[in-house]
C-alpha cells in the first residue's frame, strides 16, 4: 500500500527523544484534551519555507515538548516519523548505542538525532515504550519514574516465552510492565494497529477521517496528557478504562489489528493486498464494548 510522504522543516525547535530497539518479529473526535506540556525552548516568527510541506499538514508550534519513545521496532520509526511531520524534535536510542542508529536518524532529517537510552530518558517530557516485552526488565532500575510512558507492549509467547501471571490472567500485561518500570505515569497505546498503518491514518485535527485509537490507565491526568500527544501526530483516541481493563485491545480481540483494514473480513491471505481503512471512535468503542477476555494461555504466536 502507499505511505504518505513526510517532509522536514529547518529551524530551531525543542527536542523529541525517541529511544528505538532493533525490531522484534472519523469524525466524532473525544472532548478536547489540556495540551501536551511544552518545553522552555525559545520561539520565533515562522517563515513560509517552514510550512511548506507536510503530508499530514499539522499545526505547527516552533515551541513543543520533548517525546521520548524507548524502541527502534517498526511501531517506534513509525511513531518517529509522525513527530518529524508534526515539527517535533527527535533524540533517538537504543540498546546498541547511537552509532547503531545513524541511518535512521539520517532519513528522519535535522530534526532528529541519536543518544544513550539516558540521554534519551532524560531529555523526554513523554517517553514511548515499544520494545519487546522481556526488555522491560533489563531497563535501568528508576530511569522511567515520574515519566509520562505511553506503552506499546503486548505479549507473544513464541518471542517472549510463557509468563505465568500473564498466562493465567493474574495481571494484565499493562498492569505487568507498569509495576516492572516503577514509578512511571502509564499509559497503554500504539500497541493495536500495525506499524504501516501508522503514518497511513495519521490525519489532521478536525478532519473528517480521523482514525482513533484506544489507550488505557489508572491514572487519569496522565490519559488525558497521553490523548494531547496522540492527537498532535494525527490520531483521535478513545479511553479504554483502566490498565485492568486494557486486554481489551490486546491480540485476539476486535479492537486489535484488523479493525485498520478497509475490510477487516478479508481473509489472511487477503490482509496482504487490503487497503488501510479510517477507524473512526464509535467503531473502536463498539469494538472495545464486544471484547471478550482471551485465555492468553492459548495464543499460540
Amino acid at each position: 500500500m502507499s505511505l504518505p510522504i513526510v517532509c522536514v522543516f529547518a529551524g530551531p525547535r525543542s527536542s523529541v527523544v525517541l529511544i528505538l530497539y532493533h525490531p522484534s518479529p472519523t469524525p466524532n473526535s473525544p472532548p478536547s484534551l489540556p495540551p501536551w506540556p511544552r518545553s522552555e525552548a525559545g520561539t520565533r516568527e515562522l517563515s513560509p519555507a517552514d510550512v511548506a510541506c507536510t503530508h499530514h499538514n499539522h499545526r505547527r508550534d516552533a515551541d513543543m515538548a520533548t517525546l521520548g519513545i524507548i524502541g527502534s521496532g517498526n511501531i517506534g520509526s513509525a511513531v518517529a516519523r509522525l513527530a518529524v511531520a508534526a515539527d517535533i524534535n527527535v533524540v533517538i536510542a537504543n540498546s546498541r548505542g547511537p552509532e547503531s542508529l545513524q541511518d535512521l536518524v539520517a532519513e528522519l532529517g535535522p530534526l532528529a538525532k541519536a543518544g544513550t537510552v539516558e540521554e534519551a530518558v532524560n531529555a523526554g517530557d513523554a517517553v514511548v515504550l515499544s520494545i519487546p516485552l522481556m526488555a522491560v526488565k533489563n531497563l535501568p532500575e528508576g530511569l522511567l519514574a515520574g515519566k509520562l510512558v505511553l506503552d506499546t507492549s503486548n505479549y507473544y509467547p513464541s518471542r517472549d516465552g510463557r509468563i505465568q501471571e500473564l498466562d493465567d490472567s493474574t495481571v494484565t500485561t499493562s498492569e505487568m510492565v507498569r509495576d516492572q518500570l516503577g514509578g512511571a505515569r502509564y499509559v497503554k497505546a500504539f500497541n493495536n494497529i500495525l506499524a504501516a498503518h501508522i503514518p497511513a491514518l495519521a490525519r489532521p485535527a478536525g478532519t473528517d477521517d480521523r482514525t482513533a485509537l484506544p489507550i488505557a490507565g489508572d491514572d487519569a491526568a496522565a490519559k488525558s496528557e497521553a490523548a494531547a500527544i496522540i492527537g498532535q501526530l494525527g490520531f483521535d483516541t478513545v479511553d479504554a478504562g483502566t490498565l485492568a481493563e486494557s486486554w481489551r485491545f490486546e491480540p485476539d480481540t476486535p479492537a486489535y489489528g484488523r479493525i485498520y483494514f478497509s475490510d477487516p473480513n478479508a481473509s489472511d491471505q487477503q490482509l496482504a493486498s487490503t487497503p488501510p481503512g479510517v477507524t473512526p471512535s464509535e467503531q473502536v468503542r463498539s469494538a472495545l464494548d464486544a471484547a471478550t477476555r482471551v485465555n492468553v494461555a492459548e495464543r499460540r504466536f
